[in-house]
Order: C-alpha cells, then sequence, then structure tokens
C-alpha cells in the first residue's frame, strides 16, 4: 500500500484525541459534520477539554496534502486521498433503549465514496458483536460496488477514552485490535502500535474485540448496581453505606465501587446493545438488564432520600429550596450526555420543591439545548433547605456550605465526597 493517510470520522470525545495522536507521525483528516466543531477546532480550540490547545494546535495544519499533520474539515471531499479510514461516531440508544445505528451506516455511507482498492476502514465505536460485519460492511459494499475482503478490508479497535482523565489518555492505554484477515489484523494491529506507548492486544476475531469492549462497560454497571443496591437496603436498616464499603474493603480482593448515578455515553448505554443482540438468540439477559434497572433508579431514589430527611427535620418540602451540585456525567469534565442528575432534579420537582442547580463545568447553553434546564449562574446568591452533593468536581471540595445553607438544612453526599461534619447522611 502507498503511504499511509488517515481519515477520523467523527471528532468528539473519541475521535479527536486519536486524531491529534496519529497527526504527530501521519497524515491526518479529521471530518466531522459539525461546522461549528470544525471552526472551533481549526482555531485551536477543543470544547470538550480532552485536547489541550497547545497539543491541539501543534499537528494542526491547512494544507491537506502535507506529509503530517492534522487537516480538519466538514466537507467530505477531503476523504478522497485517504486508505485508512476510522469511525469514531457516537452510538446510542432510543427512548426504548434499542441500539441507534444511524450515525454508523451514515459514516459507512460516506466512506464507500470514496473507497480504492485496498482501502482498510477501521471501526472504533461500540457495538454488538457482529454489528461490524452484519452491518455495516454490507453499506460499504453496496455503496462502493466493491467486494469485501477482496477491493477493501475492515478492522475494529474499540475505543477506550475515559472523558476527563488526563491520566489514561488515548497514547497511554492498550487497545484491542482486530482485522477481517489475518494478514489486515496485523496491518491494523501495527498501525496502532505505532502510535501507542503501552501496545496493544491483537484479538482472533472482530467479534471477540466487539465482545471485549462492551462487556468492559457492562462489567463495571453490574458492579456500579450491585452497591447502590447495598446503598437503598442499607438506608432502610440506618447504617451508612460508605461505612461499611470501608471497612469490607480492607479485604485485599475486595472491589471499591461506590454507589451513584450511572450516565454518560458508555455505561448508562452499552448493556442495552448486548442485551438486544442476546435476545436476538433467545436469550433474556437478567443481570444486566437487573444492573441497568438498578442503576437508572437511582436518581428517583435520591430525591426520595432528600425529601424523607427534610420530613425527619420538620422542613417544608413544598416550595423548599433545593441545590443539586453538579450536573455534568462524571466529575472533571463538561460531558453531560445521558446525565442521571436530570432524573434527580426532575424527581425533586416533583415533589414541589424550588430547585436550583449549579456546575462550574458544564456549559449553560447545552444544558439549556438538551435538558431545558438553565443552571444557576450565582453559587451563594441563596440559602437552601436541602444542599445535594450529586458530582465530585475538585471545585465543590472547598465549597462554603455555612454560606448556602438554613437554619436545618439537609446535606446529602451521593459521592461521599465533603467533609463528615458537612453532611447529614
Amino acid at each position: 500500500m502507498s503511504t499511509v493517510k488517515i481519515a477520523i470520522i467523527g471528532l468528539g470525545y473519541v475521535g479527536l484525541p486519536l486524531a491529534r495522536l496519529f497527526a504527530t507521525q501521519y497524515p491526518v483528516v479529521g471530518y466531522d459534520i459539525k461546522k461549528k466543531r470544525i471552526n472551533e477546532l481549526k482555531n485551536g480550540e477543543d470544547t470538550t477539554l480532552e485536547v489541550a490547545s497547545d497539543l491541539l494546535q501543534a499537528v494542526l495544519t491547512s494544507d491537506p496534502k502535507a506529509a503530517k499533520g492534522l487537516y480538519i474539515s466538514h466537507d467530505e471531499e477531503a476523504l478522497k486521498e485517504c486508505n485508512h479510514y476510522i469511525v469514531t461516531v457516537p452510538t446510542s440508544v432510543d427512548k426504548n433503549n434499542q441500539p441507534v445505528l444511524e450515525p454508523l451506516i451514515s459514516a459507512s455511507k460516506k466512506i464507500a465514496k470514496y473507497l480504492k482498492k485496498g482501502d482498510i476502514v477501521i471501526y472504533e465505536s461500540t457495538v454488538y458483536p457482529g454489528a461490524t460485519e452484519e452491518d455495516c460492511i454490507p453499506v460499504l459494499e453496496k455503496e462502493s460496488g466493491f467486494t469485501f475482503n477482496k477491493d477493501f478490508f475492515v478492522g475494529y479497535s474499540p475505543e477506550r477514552i475515559s472523558p476527563g482523565d488526563k491520566v489514561k489518555t488515548v497514547e497511554n492505554i492498550l487497545k484491542v485490535t482486530s482485522g477481517s484477515t489475518p494478514e489486515i489484523a496485523q496491518k491494523v494491529d501495527k498501525l496502532y502500535k505505532s502510535v501507542l506507548t503501552t501496545g496493544t492486544h491483537l484479538a482472533p476475531s472482530i467479534k471477540v474485540a466487539e465482545a471485549a469492549k462492551i462487556i468492559e462497560n457492562c462489567q463495571r454497571d453490574i458492579n456500579i448496581a450491585f452497591v447502590n443496591e447495598l446503598a437503598k437496603i442499607f438506608s432502610l436498616m440506618n447504617i451508612n453505606t460508605s461505612d461499611v464499603l470501608e471497612a469490607a474493603g480492607t479485604k485485599w480482593n475486595f472491589l471499591p465501587f461506590k454507589p451513584g448515578l450511572v450516565g454518560g455515553h458508555c455505561i448508562g448505554v452499552d448493556p442495552f446493545y448486548l442485551a438486544q443482540k442476546a435476545q436476538q438468540f433467545g436469550y433474556y439477559p437478567e443481570i444486566i438488564l437487573s444492573g441497568r434497572r438498578v442503576n437508572d433508579s437511582m436518581g428517583t431514589h435520591v430525591a426520595s432520600e432528600v425529601i424523607k430527611l427534610m420530613i425527619d427535620k420538620e422542613l417544608k418540602v413544598k416550595g423548599a429550596k433545593v441545590l443539586i451540585l453538579g450536573f455534568t456525567f462524571k466529575e472533571n469534565c463538561p460531558d453531560i450526555r445521558n446525565t442521571k442528575v436530570i432524573d434527580m432534579v426532575l424527581a425533586l420537582q416533583s415533589f414541589g420543591t424550588k430547585t436550583a442547580v449549579y456546575d462550574p463545568w458544564a456549559k449553560r447553553k447545552e444544558v439549556k439545548q438538551e435538558y431545558g434546564l438553565d443552571l444557576t449562574k450565582e453559587l451563594y446568591s441563596h440559602k437552601y433547605d436541602a444542599i445535594v452533593l450529586a458530582v465530585s468536581h475538585d471545585e465543590f471540595k472547598t465549597i462554603d456550605l455555612d454560606k448556602l445553607k438554613k437554619k436545618k438544612a439537609v446535606v446529602y453526599d451521593i459521592k461521599d465526597f465533603l467533609d463528615e461534619k458537612d453532611k447529614s447522611l
């Protein structure tokens, strides 16, 4: 094959860090359908905060024929000179928790227009086992007129990006790789290995690589569901869950999971992909779906616990001012995708409370657009009957709760993050 020229399709939380990394050694075209996103990146600004401005600017190029560097465009014609296409578009679920593959299919159709003999298409988007070969490859064949594994080839290397994590970044996370033939698998593996500091694991097939990715998030979801269920049980027994987990954690093989709201674009979504595929084979995945039900119920559970504490303190619930600290799906990150804090907000409002949400990381415009919620601008503008720590942003560690609390205020700490003296539970 001629000199490697890579196209990254989708420049979000996964695609941009990968494009930046590959651009340090290869010519890379970064493509996204969002013009606003493209314009921001061309100016060296990543609003997801996954790639520092200096690192991004160091690889940006305005020359589409540069020997290396990142050329960013929303013009699909920029893809035509590429020979490696890496798909990093989001995969979500609909309101019935059924997989939504439209972005993946759309990306495949777009790539097919520019496929040439010998080209390799690599998928990173999280899917159920079999999706690459059953859903994506037929689209590539139909739209291009080429024959799979004769004219073009396919690989799968699941993303392992953790939004907001500045330690486990893309270059130092071991990546699983795979290919549609043994030879292509080696080529895909070599390509990733050339930019990763921690190496790769070459899976024996694309389906194995797909399955490995999806069970990573299923496993975490189930473990969190277990401790969330414990939190519900111990609350009924008037036992502090954090104290129990700390004591149990003294055993060498006890896994240190904590209760919490499980949102985001991976853990709260991916288990449904495996569950849906399992049911196609006639198997109902009880543990996976039970874990999902437990975790999806935590927002309303926390709201109910807060209301109970308020009643115990003889606080009037209807009209009470409640402050929720944090809205993003995880700490120190602006990502609001599938945040479960909104479930808690709506549940508290259903009791008649006046609920305010403060988050120094979330973008007000995005929150309003996605959830119809106005974030409060000023933290210390009011005093509150109840305060809920929902997301453990570093900024909240130094918060002055005395300036926020009314006399008998409830302080509920979901993340066990605040100082013990400040908490009601």
